[in-house]
């Protein structure tokens, strides 16, 4: 009789605390991830300068995420078909890398498939850089103002590339032409690798793109610089002018990269992955490398990423209603 009372207590005690414990939320799920992880990069491969970083920063998450981490390309749309399948996504293991496009698009395309501020949550801004505006070397002027004098003498004969309508490229292209009063000939790619490509080929004319890229073929003489586009000039690239210091005060452009969530994406999800790339930005060696590519590690909280893209959303709302810019 007592062996069998022992056995009754040591059941029942077992019993309360299951149920204890399952109320105070022991027993859950297991700890997230428990698939592999996807990014998906809204840009064509190659020739991106948010692929190469979210590669870089991703590669050894599959050591402390237990997952593996896949990057997948899905360009298209000026990055909307890319940001709008992460938008979709249900496994609560999909992000997506954003960038100024994804706070342009917010005005800028009619009938967007998703409400970036509604669908998606900001996980981590990742870094920043500038742009630079280059020419290929058969276009005749050699500087800044030469440029400028030979577009107003022929209107409308000089093309500029960009990565996509609404991408920063585009929107420098458009300051420059409000800011020196001249007349350009937008010429849209579906990413910067195919419109640097055929900047390198003299199928157009100049372009603004992100300095990362570009310096390797300026530095080898594919191409020549014009300006950059921060207010200072950039460490790296110190001998090229800033568009501003060439009679253009305040014209400033940058490209910034983050990660975004859908919107219903666990919160322990997010926080994991935002300690995952903040602690590559933190890394010694990759913040190195970032840096001596030309761009500004950031990193931060998903607060922080938000309070950022609403302010870009509201800033470029009002270059497009200001410049009158669509979508050609």
């Amino acid at each position: 009789m007592k062996e069998r009372s022992a056995r009754c207590t040591t059941a029942t005690l077992a019993w309360i605390i299951l149920t204890l414990g399952a109320a105070n939320g022991w027993a859950q799920t297991p700890a997230w991830p428990v698939r592999p992880v996807r990014i998906i990069v809204p840009f064509p491969p190659g020739g991106s300068t948010m692929e190469t970083t979210v590669r870089m920063l991703s590669q050894d998450m599959p050591k402390s995420l237990g997952r593996q981490v896949l990057v997948e390309n899905r360009p298209g749309a000026g990055t909307v078909i890319g940001v709008d399948a992460a938008a979709k996504s249900t496994d609560g293991h999909t992000f997506a890398g954003v960038a100024n496009s994804f706070t342009v698009n917010q005005t800028l395309v009619k009938d967007l498939p998703y409400d970036a501020l509604k669908d998606l949550q900001p996980v981590v801004l990742l870094a920043r850089t500038a742009n630079v505006l280059a020419a290929h070397p058969s276009v005749a002027p050699g500087t800044l103002k030469e440029l400028v004098a030979y577009a107003k003498r022929n209107p409308g004969k000089l093309t500029y590339g960009s990565f996509g309508n609404g991408t920063t490229a585009h929107f420098a292209g458009e300051m420059l032409k409000t800011m020196a009063g001249i007349d350009m000939t937008h010429v849209p790619y579906k990413g910067q690798g195919p419109a640097l490509l055929d900047l390198l080929a003299g199928n157009i004319d100049i372009m603004f793109g992100n300095l990362p890229d570009f310096m390797p073929q300026i530095r080898a003489g594919r191409l020549k610089a014009y300006g950059t586009t921060f207010l200072h000039r950039v460490p790296q690239a110190n001998d090229i002018p800033t568009i501003a210091e060439q009679g253009y005060p305040g014209f400033e452009t940058d490209s910034w990269y983050g990660i975004v969530a859908p919107v219903a994406t666990g919160k322990d999800a997010v926080a994991r992955m935002n300690a995952e790339f903040n602690r590559g930005l933190a890394d010694p060696a990759l913040r190195s490398t970032l840096v001596e590519r030309g761009l500004e590690p950031l990193g931060g909280t998903p607060e922080q990423f938000g309070a950022h893209i609403r302010s870009e959303i509201a800033k470029y709302a009002q270059i497009v209603k200001v410049a009158k810019i669509r979508i050609d």
